[in-house]
């Protein structure tokens, strides 16, 4: 896995630097990233097996001395088990010996030293042995060239080598230097011949002695393969269809030998001569073509071999040269001009290894064609990749041309092979190369955040496959990958000054999009199949991932585009609503608890949002029933009736969704009734203050009295729903009724008339709907227990508000804080007040009702307060004799028709005929 790590890391600094240096870097990297993997995964090795030889060790067993058996006298002497004598004090000499009993079940008494017989030691089972760790890949490649060199035949494998490398090396010493004056035909002809004989003679020996004949052909062969590509190209002795042949010939003959003799060793000594062979005769003329034609007939070679042989090592080693050679020759030699006859055989090279391993497995026993070659099924599309892009200069949509075409390739025998039981991971493999190859051509090809969107797809793809196959490692990688194409999304839009100029059908909204489209797929994911707490919590997670994503998206599209509040507000408003009906709709799909409930209360807190929207209107003096409002209002009926009907469970979040859609609707009207009465100039402040919020007082009085005309759109209006619906109307027209005690109430064009004004009227029936909220019986029995006091305060300020706006209305005295220091409305507060107090404590009494008793009582000593702290500076005028003559006047008819509190029971004593 090394080299594959490292051929990524080419590949992606390839990308990035867009040069070589950028891969070299990128294949350095990788590779020590591999390295470092394979030291970890050591090392955890090491550490499990330390573990577990650590619970096996065994342990010394302790066991508790054991008296040894008291023998008869007449038995024999018992052997002892030394000479030393016990102490005298710790023996004592018995008169005669018992005969022996039972041992009791307690812990023996010590006996002497000389009696004690140690008890052979306890056999401990050993442990189960640790099977090995198998050898790293450095590991096993040390010991295969160890064994290569130490076993078999080892002075003729050296030999060859040594030979070879000297015969060519000879060959090209003579050739610059002149020192054969034999002809240069008859020199290869006598090279060519005893080649020949050496394969011959290796033949003739095969099976006596094996290891030394198929050493002694492929080093043979080799020297031939050289002989014909030196009279081809150094001496243009053989033209180049001639030599082409021969050289077909020969590779073919290698092929052939170690097919027969199933001989690896001779096809790989082969092979590397005829891969050598243009290196160490080259002239440096760079005739790349004839270079890469020669290694595409020893591929065709090595295909043909894997037709027949599983012989991995033999690929692998084809593989190398080919690229390696390949390598090389471009950063030393490749030009733009030679890309056309260069591309065709970097394709062919393509082809050959994409082939192979096919065979490979092919050719592999049925039990182990589940275990692929890693270097070529992975590295030879990177490294084809990684030079396709030098030959184009990086050029970004012909690379995702050719990477799109590469996936095409793996997808088509990935789909040829899908009816193969026995190439499952074969055929897995390549539809991961073939989803690998399509996302590398979306950054070539496309924007950055359209490139990011694809990623997000893939994970979502990956999460997928994650429970396809049961695996936990794919599903929270393909999350990560979403998270990770989100901020490249991102960091993408934070450098991108070229804004699209068709809203929706842009890249950056349709990137947005399929972030989304991913999220909501990984969470049908998790939803269905997973079942552990991580993935429930994964699943709630990517949920508010997608909401988020698709409502900044769509948020930031409507202010890129759109530059008016006229129709960004009702945009705003109709996202919210219909974004609440797909999640409604969404829910019916759920199957985990707690992303069903996560979901469905999603919907009322949607539904709350469209609500502050609405209120976002009054203050941009935006009517709600016009323009681009009226259609927003008419998708908010049509999506908030939908929504309603699909959250028709009885739940808690279908209440509130119910609740908020109503008063969705009241505030729409309170809203279009203030603006446009807020337009009509002859309306003045009460008139402006009372007809918007009579929507407000027809919600509370339907739910108080007629409750079952609020159950639209449902069949049925339920408890939870009403007793929000009263609750939430009865908080709102409480402060109404704080907001109508200090409104002047101005009635213009008509006059004003006490009692019977609009904020009077307004504060009756609030006082009229608290009185019916506290005898309603859903109303809790603390609050009901709480009603003389709460309707006598409220009727005792609603009274001294109308006091104070007639006394402003009518006595021409400014209305605020100022009305406070007139004697007018001292004097009206002064009798308004008394006269409350005196009707109360006649009723209380007369009545039996000792709490009103004490109310009107309470409130007459408000009134003396008020007199003596008020009242009393102006005695000397009008208004503060009329107050306290009134006061007077009003106790004594208290006097006349109370004179004291009403009792409590028939068993009180009578009062006093003093009282007073």
């Amino acid at each position: 896995m090394y080299i594959v790590w490292a051929i990524v890391g080419a590949v992606i600094g390839g990308l990035v630097g867009q040069g070589y240096e950028g891969a070299v870097a990128g294949f350095a990297i990788g590779l020590l990233w591999a390295r470092i993997g394979g030291l970890r995964k050591d090392l955890d090795e090491t550490r499990r097996r330390f573990d577990q030889l650590n619970a096996v060790t065994p342990v010394e067993v302790v066991r508790p001395p054991v008296a040894p058996p008291v023998r008869d006298e007449g038995v024999g002497a018992w052997p002892t088990a030394t000479a030393v004598p016990p102490p005298v004090s710790a023996v004592p000499p018995p008169a005669s010996i018992p005969p022996p009993v039972p041992r009791p079940v307690a812990p023996p008494a010590p006996v002497p030293v000389a009696a004690r017989v140690s008890p052979p030691p306890a056999v401990v089972a050993p442990a189960a042995p640790v099977p090995p760790a198998g050898p790293s890949g450095a590991d096993w490649l040390a010991d295969r060239i160890k064994r290569w060199f130490t076993e078999g035949n080892v002075p003729v494998k050296i030999g060859m080598l040594v030979l070879f490398a000297g015969v060519a090396a000879s060959l090209k010493y003579a050739t610059d230097q002149g020192f054969l004056s034999v002809p240069i035909p008859v020199r290869l002809a006598l090279i060519a011949i005893a080649a020949i004989a050496g394969v011959a003679f290796g033949w003739k020996h095969r099976e006596s002695r094996r290891s030394f004949a198929l050493s002694l052909q492929g080093g043979a062969i080799g020297v031939l393969v050289m002989t014909i590509f030196a009279a081809y190209r150094l001496y243009d002795l053989v033209p180049a269809m001639a030599a082409f042949g021969l050289l077909v010939v020969l590779v073919a003959a290698i092929g052939v030998l170690a097919v027969l003799q199933d001989a690896l060793a001779l096809a790989v000594l082969g092979l590397i001569a005829g891969f050598a062979t243009p290196i160490l005769i080259s002239t440096g003329s760079g005739n790349h073509v004839a270079l890469f034609s020669y290694y595409a007939v020893l591929n065709v070679a090595i295909l043909g071999i894997a037709w027949k042989r599983a012989w991995r090592v033999l690929n692998v080693l084809g593989f190398i040269a080919t690229f390696g050679v390949g390598t090389v020759w471009g950063v030393l030699s490749y030009r733009s001009e030679l890309f056309a006859s260069t591309e065709p055989f970097l394709v062919l090279n393509f082809l050959f290894y994409l082939v192979i391993p096919w065979l490979h497995v092919l050719r592999s026993p049925r039990r182990e064609r589940a275990v692929l070659d890693g270097c070529l099924m992975f590295g030879n599309p990177l490294a084809s990749l990684l030079l396709q892009g030098a030959l184009l200069e990086w050029r970004g949509e012909p690379l995702a041309l050719s990477a799109l075409v590469v996936a095409v390739i793996y997808i088509a025998i990935a789909w040829a092979v899908r009816r193969r039981d026995d190439m499952v991971v074969l055929r897995e493999t390549w539809a991961v190369l073939a989803v690998a190859f399509a996302t590398i051509a979306v950054p070539l090809a496309l924007s950055a955040s359209v490139t990011s969107s694809v990623f997000a797809l893939e994970g979502a793809g990956l999460v997928w496959l994650g429970f396809r196959q049961g695996r936990r490692l794919p599903r929270f990688s393909g999350v990560g990958l979403q998270m990770f194409a989100a901020l490249s999304w991102l960091w993408s839009s934070l450098f991108d000054n070229h804004y699209a100029a068709t809203p929706i059908l842009n890249a950056a909204f349709i990137g947005v999009l399929l972030l989304v489209a991913a999220a909501v797929l990984s969470v049908s994911q998790f939803d269905r199949k997973g079942t552990s707490g991580g993935a429930r919590f994964a699943s709630v997670a990517l949920f508010f991932w997608a909401m988020l994503w698709w409502l900044g998206g769509v948020f930031a599209e409507m202010v890129r585009f759109t530059h008016s509040p006229l129709l960004a507000i009702p945009q705003v408003f109709v996202l919210l609503a219909v974004t609440a009906w797909l999640v409604a709709e969404g829910s019916r799909h759920v199957v985990q608890t707690a992303l069903r409930g996560v979901v469905t209360y999603m919907v009322p807190l949607l539904l709350a949002g469209s609500v502050l929207v609405v209120l976002w209107t009054f203050g941009a003096r935006i009517q709600p029933f016009a323009g681009y409002w009226l259609a927003a209002v008419v998708i908010g009926a049509l999506t908030g009736w939908r929504t309603l009907r699909v959250l028709a469970v009885q739940t808690l979040a279908s209440a509130a969704a119910h609740v908020i859609w109503w008063w969705r609707w009241v505030a729409m009207l309170v809203i279009g009734i203030a603006l446009a009465i807020d337009t009509s100039y002859w309306l003045l402040e009460g008139w402006q203050l009372v007809v918007p919020l009579v929507p407000v007082l027809a919600l509370l009085a339907l739910s108080l009295a007629w409750p079952r005309h609020l159950a639209f759109p449902l069949a049925q209006l339920e408890a939870s729903t009403r007793n929000a619906l009263v609750f939430s109307s009865m908080v709102v027209t409480g402060c109404i009724g704080l907001r109508a005690l200090f409104a002047s109430g101005d009635t213009g064009p008509l006059p004003f008339i006490p009692v019977v004004n609009p904020v009077d009227l307004l504060l009756l029936a609030v006082l009229f709907l608290l009185a019916r909220w506290f005898v309603d019986a859903d109303t809790p029995a603390a609050l009901r227990g709480a009603r003389p006091v709460a309707l006598g305060a409220a009727a005792f300020a609603i009274a001294t508000s109308f006091t104070l706006r007639a006394v402003s209305q009518l006595g021409g005295v400014t209305w605020g804080g100022e009305i406070f220091s007139s004697h007018l409305a001292q004097l009206s507060l002064t009798v308004v007040w008394s006269v409350i107090g005196v009707v109360a404590w006649v009723w209380g009494s007369k009545r039996g009702l000792r709490m009103l008793w004490l109310a009107g009582a309470a409130t007459m000593g408000i009134v003396l307060a008020k007199l003596l702290i008020v009242d009393r500076a102006q005695l000397g005028n009008l208004f503060g004799i009329a107050s306290f003559i009134a006061y007077g006047l009003l106790c004594t008819v208290i006097g006349y028709f109370a004179p004291a509190p009403p009792r409590q029971s028939a068993n009180l004593p009578p009062e006093s005929s003093h009282a007073s």
